[in-house]
């Protein structure tokens, strides 16, 4: 016995209020219907309607079917066809008296279909649309959250992982290298105004030519970083572009990026409970910083404009950043964080070129007697 395999349903008196599936057969006279017995598993009956008996309409739950009515021996009979090859069928045997409602139930058909691709396309529209603008507004998020973080929070935060990392380090205390980094940093900050941070740098013994900056106000320089800069302009370049990415709290926008859009919220709506939670990941995260393009552009040029207003020459900025990525290839420990484009060089130049000249102050200490102090305490040549 061949499979019975359903193509339409047909409701009756006699059928369950659910209806009952058939299987429908378009002949040269009408429709055929072959219905499972309800009484002897496996039996099948069948019945045969005219066309000429026959109405149709669009119909079903989406109003996208062709259903079929006619009046048999125990009343009324309705069948609903979905299968577009049986609806094909029935077109192209369907006598003339069947043509116009046909074409009127096609109508409404496609009129449903249409309506529903409308509503689809606003829909996938609207997702797009959200997901555009979580995309595009997650920085304005961000920042949102950011700008609720206290600074005092935000020192707390860096003084943690700064002294941690100090501690398994070579400090330097005095000398010609931390007097020359100390008056560099105080012409620097002395041009911030309205500073809400009181900024910690402190000299490490190492031959990593590295400097880096925690939020709170912390900047760590590697002796190997100053005896590579062969100017003290040079290294000012480098601490201006550290002070700015403190000042920009780049290194806290990261870190709440990182954490999430969950934390984000949470942050931005106020919540203290996840603050605090939130707070307690963020430490977590601070010794594997690196900034994002946009944020080594903003700390270029603000560096830039900080050392200008300092009166030190912003041009040993651009010419160290230079060199460095020119001779080492990128093998720098800074340059792997803070990686130099040619884009970024030729933006500084740019905003160099269209700043007002003005006579750069020299700083009251000789640069080749710090970088032979250097070389006196850490070995190597100036």
């Amino acid at each position: 016995m061949t499979e019975f395999h359903p193509n339409a349903l047909c409701f009756g008196d006699e059928f369950p209020a659910s209806g009952t599936p058939c299987l429908v057969h378009v002949e040269g006279h009408g429709l055929t219907m072959t219905f499972l017995s309800d009484r002897h598993a496996g039996e099948r009956r069948s019945e045969s309607v005219p066309f000429a008996e026959l109405t149709v309409s669009a119909g079903g739950l989406d109003h996208d079917q062709l259903v079929a009515t006619w009046r048999g021996p125990t009343g009324q009979r309705t069948l609903y066809l979905k299968n577009s090859d049986v609806i094909r069928a029935f077109r192209q045997a369907a006598p003339d008296h069947l043509t116009i409602p046909l074409e009127r139930a096609a109508g409404q058909v496609r009129q449903v279909r249409h309506r529903r691709r409308i509503v689809w396309m606003i829909v996938g529209g609207t997702l797009l649309g959200l997901v555009l603008g979580l995309w595009f507004g997650s920085d304005l998020l961000v920042e949102l959250a950011v700008d609720r973080i206290p600074v005092e929070w935000e020192r707390k935060l860096g003084e943690s992982a700064y002294h941690d990392f100090l501690a398994r380090q070579e400090v330097m205390n005095e000398g010609p290298a931390v007097a020359a980094v100390t008056e560099m940093t105080h012409r620097l900050t002395d041009q911030i105004p309205e500073n809400p941070y009181t900024f910690s740098i402190t000299v490490v013994k190492s031959d990593v030519v590295n400097a880096f900056a925690l939020p709170g106000g912390y900047i760590v320089v590697f002796t190997g970083l100053m005896k590579k800069a062969e100017s003290p302009e040079e290294l000012a370049g480098v601490l201006a572009h550290e002070l700015n990415h403190v000042l920009q709290r780049h290194g806290l926008e990261r870190i709440v990026k990182q954490l999430g859009f969950v934390a984000v919220l949470s942050i931005v709506l106020g919540n203290p409970p996840g603050l605090g939670g939130v707070m307690k990941q963020l430490g977590v995260e601070l010794m594997t910083l690196k900034f994002g393009r946009a944020q080594e552009t903003e700390a270029d040029l603000t560096g830039l404009q900080l050392l200008y207003r300092a009166k030190i020459d912003p041009s040993g900025m651009i010419t160290f950043f230079q060199r460095l990525a020119e001779k080492d290839e990128g093998r720098v420990e800074w340059l792997s964080t803070h990686p130099m484009s040619s884009a970024r060089a030729d933006r500084l130049k740019a905003e160099l070129t269209d700043m007002r000249k003005q006579t750069p102050e020299p700083f009251t200490f000789e640069w080749t007697k710090v970088r032979t102090s250097l070389s006196a305490q850490t070995g190597g040549s100036p």
